[in-house]
Formats: structure tokens, C-alpha cells, sequence
């Protein structure tokens, strides 16, 4: 059985979900830092959540900066955020039926 995804790799996920497919706009996105960011995107790749692509050097040079390594959700990494996110919101109303039963 595959390792629950914690909080940082589901919103590196959903951001690529969203459509924020680069590292430096991944870390601008979700606040992380770019430490933080680059290992799990790293992880998440070898885990096959997702996939990447360099872009074309050609594209980079025209705009004067290094090329940029793009990220897609595989189907795999759907189903991981679909899980992950769906887990977070029942630990939340769990811990929020908790803190108003005075239990916990």
C-alpha cells in the first residue's frame, strides 16, 4: 500500500492541478520554500504522481532566462489528491467534532 501523501505534497500537487506547472511558480503558489518544493517534486516524480518535461532551450534563450522543467498530475497523482484531500477533510471534522465535544 502506498504512503499517505502529508500536507506539502498534496498542495505541490493541487497546484499542478491548478495548472502552476514550474518549480519557482509552484514554490510563489503554495508559499514554500524552494528547499522544500524541489526534493518533493522530486519524490512525487519517482513515486509517479507526476510526470516532467524540459522545455525547449530555444524557448528559454528567446526569453533570457534558464529553461524551465514543466509538471503534469498522472493519473496516479489524481487519485493520490483526490485520496490525500479527501483524508485532510475527515482528520479536520474529526478534530472539529473533538475540540466541540470537549474531548481530545
Amino acid at each position: 500500500m502506498p504512503r499517505s501523501l502529508g500536507v506539502t505534497s498534496l498542495r505541490i500537487l493541487g497546484a499542478v492541478r491548478e495548472g502552476i506547472s514550474y518549480g519557482l511558480d509552484i514554490v510563489a503558489h503554495t508559499g514554500l520554500p524552494s528547499g522544500t518544493v524541489y526534493p518533493t517534486l522530486g519524490r512525487l516524480k519517482r513515486s509517479g504522481y507526476l510526470k516532467a518535461r524540459w522545455e525547449d532551450q530555444r524557448v528559454a534563450d528567446r526569453e533570457g532566462r534558464p529553461r524551465r522543467r514543466y509538471y503534469e498530475l498522472t493519473p496516479d497523482g489524481t487519485q493520490a489528491l483526490v485520496e490525500g484531500t479527501n483524508r485532510m477533510a475527515q482528520l479536520a471534522a474529526d478534530l472539529g467534532a473533538a475540540a466541540t465535544s470537549g474531548t481530545g
